[in-house]
């Protein structure tokens, strides 16, 4: 590569890599005289690059946003960590599907070759549910997002169910306080304040359609819990903004911790010999925490507390009325 291209390649990076840059650093960084830097620069405005010259004592520069798109420059760890955004933006359910498909394509071509092995050996599969969610139109999550960064109203129609959503059946308009747009296990959901109910809900994207013009602009709210993912799991689990499942057992199973550490989900495994562990499990309820224990088809022994025993007993004795009014063989 000739020489000077290789130094607007260089300057370009410097640029990218920090907001403002005095010309005496940049030819510094370059080893080259503060005159050769403001014909590199020149040369860069020509390409489509928007620097624009800081006044001040010692002068500098400053990559600018355009009207439009200029070639970028990504360095490795870059390149690689933007081929694997997209390619879970393609499994996203945002509506960018086949953008972020053709991206990657584009982003692949221009690679080295060392790059696109690197790539190429990615194995990207996106987690989190068992199927993916409903898709989302891509207006929708930007019409919310407009709305969130301008703290305006927003009002909607919201489909009570999926299928209600699909022939599009809505009950009347919500008038909402957007604060947040969250992906949780291959769905979308808003994070509002109805002010209406005068309550924080979690509305799910793909049923919400946006009515514009959205409504006057209103002073943020501060959300129940630590953060936004603590709120929402806290939501999900039906307990108050600690976040922790509303119900939480402690039992010894008569299994070795590897084989259920697992299928624990976010409980703690201790081992406590071959063929024994102690594990603490949460759940919504505790029937269901009961019925999530008899699925490890092993003996219990429930250490408490209370209430769980007490489910147990009640599960036990429903089962047992099941097997005595099933029908003989």
């Amino acid at each position: 590569m000739p020489k000077t291209s290789a130094r607007l390649l260089a300057l370009l990076s410097l640029l990218q890599a920090r907001r403002d840059w005095p010309g005496a650093l940049l030819a510094e960084r370059l080893d080259v005289s503060p005159r050769t830097v403001r014909r590199d620069i020149d040369r860069l405005r020509e390409l489509g690059y928007p620097i624009a010259a800081i006044k001040g004592p010692e002068g500098g520069y400053r990559l600018a946003p355009g009207a439009d798109l200029p070639p970028l420059l990504f360095d490795d760890e870059q390149a690689v960590a933007l081929a694997v955004a997209l390619r879970i933006a393609v499994a996203s359910g945002a509506g960018i599907e086949e953008a972020a498909m053709r991206a990657l394509t584009t982003v692949r071509q221009v690679m080295p070759a060392r790059l696109r092995r690197r790539i190429d050996a990615l194995r990207i599969t996106a987690l989190g549910s068992s199927k993916p969610g409903p898709p989302v139109e891509t207006h929708v999550l930007t019409a919310i997002s407009a709305a969130i960064h301008a703290r305006e109203v927003l009002r909607f129609d919201y489909a009570t169910t999926s299928q209600a959503a699909a022939v599009g059946a809505a009950t009347p308009a919500r008038r909402t306080q957007p604060h947040h747009l969250v992906a949780r296990d291959g769905h979308w959901y808003l994070i509002a304040w109805d002010l209406d109910r005068e309550d924080w809900r979690i509305f799910r994207a793909d049923r919400i359609t946006p009515r514009i013009p959205t409504g006057p602009r209103f002073s943020p709210r501060e959300l129940p819990g630590e953060d936004v993912a603590q709120f929402v799991t806290s939501r999900f689990r039906g307990s108050d903004a600690s976040g922790d499942w509303p119900c939480r057992g402690e039992v010894i199973l008569g299994l070795p911790a590897a084989a259920v550490a697992p299928f624990a989900s976010d409980g703690v495994v201790e081992e406590l010999g071959p063929d024994r562990c102690r594990l603490v499990l949460g759940s919504w309820s505790w029937p269901s925490l009961a019925a999530a224990l008899g699925a490890f088809d092993a003996d219990i022994d429930v250490i408490g507390p209370r209430e769980l025993r007490d489910a147990c007993a009640r599960l036990a004795r429903r089962y047992a009325d099941a097997v005595r009014n099933g029908a003989p063989e």
